[in-house]
């Protein structure tokens, strides 16, 4: 066979097998920005349940809830590229063995498919339909909260996580009372040691917002939020921060194999237990042979790289090489600080902390059998960059030197 016939017959083969992806939030959208970067000619439709051209979540936290951006919609011309976007389609099932995920408007055929439905707020339980309650994950969430925070209304946030601290800066800046009632001993505590979260859980003090920790909501009614143990607290409006689960439920019968916190268990590729079915970003697991141990990551670098690989093993036939396996990534700006975290730090075995947490900027390393797992930076970028690329080598460090605010990170490898 000639090399051009070899061509046409490739094309032939990849205008038949469409790519579908269910989603179209960062990792939806990059997925079929990558299919084309890397030569995918075939179809590829790309499903959104959401109206809204699709858009970047972070700012609705920050720029658009403060009304100093309309949207934020990605900068891609979906036309141009060829991909034919769909918007306003909600996907409630599955059907492998027909090739097909069925939506509101009929189902739609797939030769390859791609999960990316992110995930779902959690919400307050008995809140459903109350008056002034509110999540912020979406476009329209955020357009509900701004005039919220220009009428300067009390308000207060159920759960002091990333999100929490985030929508109360935001209150904050806006001259909004802001309470924020948190179940746990202390803030992030899902997230960080208690060592870790404590300095910052005193940042909400010195923005103004009263923080109350160890504090139940026993019930939401329209312009007061009920304790446990029996406080009211006034509230113009609340919002609810308590975390996200996967968005996974319309495959319920599919195959599609889901971990017990119901994200789809993908393999080091990003396949799913069903052929010709991949998921990316915050509704899939994946193993991470860096940290031996399965992770989920609910952040916006995750839904940014993944795609590449999913994409790379597409354009391969399914038969690629690239292995996802990063070190994870994210940020938060809250009460005027910078934050950033690279790695993951469950199963190191030391912590050192760099500079005196009560200042403006300081960082945590973390280290397992002398070898930086995870950094966490506040107002110290130099250390997350340079800690990210300790962590990718896992290069043997100095741990004396690695506790030295003043000696570069990337001056502590031994030998």
């Amino acid at each position: 066979m000639s090399e051009q016939t070899q061509q046409q017959t490739q094309q032939v083969e990849e205008t038949r097998r469409g790519v579908v992806i269910v989603g179209a939030g960062m990792a939806g959208v990059q997925t079929a920005v990558a299919l084309r970067e890397q030569g995918w000619t075939g179809p590829v439709t790309l499903l959104g349940a959401e109206p809204h051209q699709p858009y970047d979540r972070p700012p609705l936290s920050k720029a658009v809830l403060l009304g100093k951006a309309e949207d934020s919609a990605f900068d891609v011309d979906f036309e141009e590229l060829g991909i034919e976007l769909r918007l306003g389609v909600e996907v409630t099932g599955l059907r492998p063995a027909d090739r097909e995920v069925d939506t509101e408007a009929g189902p739609v055929p797939y030769e390859v498919l791609v999960l990316a439905t992110g995930a779902l707020p959690l919400t307050l339980p008995g809140a459903d339909g109350v008056p002034g309650v509110h999540l912020l994950r979406t476009l329209d969430d955020a357009a509900r909260l701004r005039p919220v925070l220009a009428a300067g209304s009390a308000v207060v946030v159920v759960g002091a996580g990333w999100i929490g601290a985030e929508f109360a800066t935001a209150a904050r800046e806006a001259g909004c009372a802001v309470t924020v009632v948190e179940a746990a001993d202390r803030v992030l505590a899902g997230a960080l040691p208690a060592e870790v979260a404590e300095p910052m859980g005193r940042w909400y003090a010195e923005a103004g917002a009263e923080l109350l920790t160890g504090a139940r909501v026993a019930s939401v009614e329209a312009g007061r939020v009920l304790l446990a143990d029996g406080r009211a607290l006034p509230a113009g409006a609340v919002v609810v921060g308590i975390g996200a689960r996967p968005a996974t439920g319309w495959l319920a019968g599919s195959g599609v194999e889901l971990g017990p916190d119901g994200a789809v268990t993908a393999d080091e590729r990003l396949r799913t237990s069903v052929p010709g079915v991949y998921a990316v970003g915050d509704c899939a697991s994946f193993p991470s042979g860096r940290y031996g141990s399965r992770l989920l990551v609910h952040h916006w670098d995750n839904a940014l790289q993944g795609p590449r690989v999913v994409a790379a093993d597409i354009v391969a036939g399914g038969s690629g090489e690239q292995v996802y396996d990063p070190v994870p990534y994210f940020w938060s700006e809250q009460f005027g600080r910078f934050v950033q975290y690279a790695g993951h730090h469950g199963d190191a075995d030391a912590m050192l902390w760099r500079g005196d947490p009560g200042a403006d900027t300081w960082s945590v390393c973390w280290l397992r059998e002398g070898r930086l797992v995870a950094v966490l930076a506040v107002g110290r970028p130099r250390d997350l960059a340079q800690g990210r690329r300790l962590i990718e080598s896992g290069a043997l460090v100095d741990r004396a030197k690695v506790a030295d605010p003043a000696t570069a990170l990337k001056s502590t490898l031994l030998g």
